[in-house]
């Protein structure tokens, strides 16, 4: 299992992102969570490595159809065994 914090900014609020980055999440059995900063939108993604990778390219490309990723960063980090599924926060 691997880890990976992921910030995406653009137009990432408002628009449904974090809702869609469940179904996402879910989608490939991933577990963490997403929540608003400031202007941006913060993702905690564990599972399988392919599995995440999966995720981070679908939510990359904007996970609602009203949303814009305008730029991304991905950070590898510790897994987290508090997470037993994937949460909007």
């Amino acid at each position: 299992m691997e880890a990976k914090l992921i910030t995406l900014s653009g137009r990432v609020q408002g628009v449904g992102f974090r809702y869609h980055s469940k179904m996402i999440a879910d989608k490939y059995g991933i577990i963490g969570y997403a929540k608003n900063l400031t202007e941006d939108v913060e993702i905690m993604a564990q599972g399988d490595k392919e599995a995440v990778e999966d995720f981070i390219e679908q939510v990359a490309k904007g996970a609602s159809p009203t949303s814009r990723v305008d730029d991304y960063t991905v950070k590898s980090v510790e897994t987290d065994a508090r997470y037993k599924k994937f949460k909007t926060l």
